[in-house]
């Protein structure tokens, strides 16, 4: 079985911040949009090097979405900065009509999703965005798993033509990827080889994931562990050609189990290839004040529940 390191938690959202950086200083034509949220998003640095290509929209998201796809017209490559309850939940008729339908290269970029957003409560804790996005037309979906990951995966964005939906957070995680990736769209990530499992996980359940095959380990059962970091465009072949050695899988994500990964997940495996399968996800419910880490046992999201759920699914096969 591989190890992997903590080399020091950061916040997936600063990972976010370094790479506007790095593209700040790279490529002319990016240009970022904030809804008054700077220090949120980290992006103070790309600001103070590059002051002529940053718009404070404020507190009006529809019409930075609006801005957006209108600066992609002159050849800009437009990332919006906010929330992912306000990038998506309360924009969807602007990203439908400005951005989709029309394909405008706009990269939304959205920070403080699920329910790790913590004590601002329900409100602020979307756990519907990744079905949201999947579901509209030609747009690409990202859900990052820690600083390294997001720092390449937004460098990424920059070459990508289309519109792109990217999913980051708020809370300090382990940092386990390497700093010097290369980051492929559509492309999914094993990180561990077994037979008895297949747990496909996203953003911050992927280092639970990896905690839970070291439990497993000691109690005999081998997992397969896929980071998948791009939700649509789904690598389907890597998931299908792993349960077809393991046999069943678990999903786990920190968004609604309607509308997100373990669904597409689903979806994938009953035209081509049915096996039993368990959800670790939210339960068709919204979420609550509290710190992240009571959050995610309370709403079975951690490493504790994926050991569960692939006990659960073994059992089936």
């Amino acid at each position: 079985m591989k190890t992997y390191e903590n080399t020091g938690s950061k916040d997936t959202r600063s990972g976010f911040g370094a790479g506007m950086t790095e593209l700040g200083r790279t490529n002319p034509n990016v240009v970022s949009l904030c809804a008054d949220l700077i220090g949120s998003l980290k992006i103070q640095t790309f600001i103070d090097e590059n002051p002529e290509r940053f718009f404070q929209i404020g507190i009006a998201e529809a019409n930075m979405m609006g801005i957006a796809a209108g600066l992609t017209i002159g050849g800009k490559i437009p990332f919006t900065g906010t929330f992912a309850n306000f990038s998506t939940g309360r924009v969807y008729d602007q990203i439908r009509q400005s951005i989709a339908y029309s394909g405008k290269n706009v990269k939304i970029c959205a920070s403080h999703a699920g329910l790790t957003l913590g004590e601002d409560g329900a409100t602020h804790q979307i756990l519907e965005d990744i079905g949201l996005m999947k579901m509209l037309p030609g747009m690409t979906v990202i859900n990052t798993c820690d600083y390294n990951q997001t720092k390449a995966a937004t460098i990424a964005l920059a070459d990508h033509v289309g519109p792109v939906y990217l999913r980051f957070g708020r809370p300090v995680v382990p940092n386990f990827t390497p700093a010097d990736q290369t980051f492929e769209i559509g492309k999914a990530v094993q990180l561990q080889e077994g037979n008895d499992v297949t747990i496909v996980a996203t953003g911050h359940l992927v280092w639970e994931a990896l905690e839970a095959c070291k439990v497993l380990n000691e109690k005999g059962i081998t997992a397969d562990v896929i980071n998948i970091h791009t939700i649509k465009p789904l690598d389907a072949e890597a998931i299908i050609k792993s349960v077809k050695k393991t046999g069943c899988v678990v999903t786990a994500e920190e968004h609604n189990f309607l509308g997100g990964l373990g669904e597409s997940v689903a979806r994938e495996l009953s035209l081509t290839h049915p096996v039993p399968q368990e959800y670790v996800a939210t339960e068709d419910t919204f979420g609550e004040s509290g710190t992240p880490a009571q959050l995610m046992e309370k709403y079975g999201l951690n490493t504790n529940a994926i050991i569960k759920k692939v006990e659960k699914v073994i059992s089936r096969k």
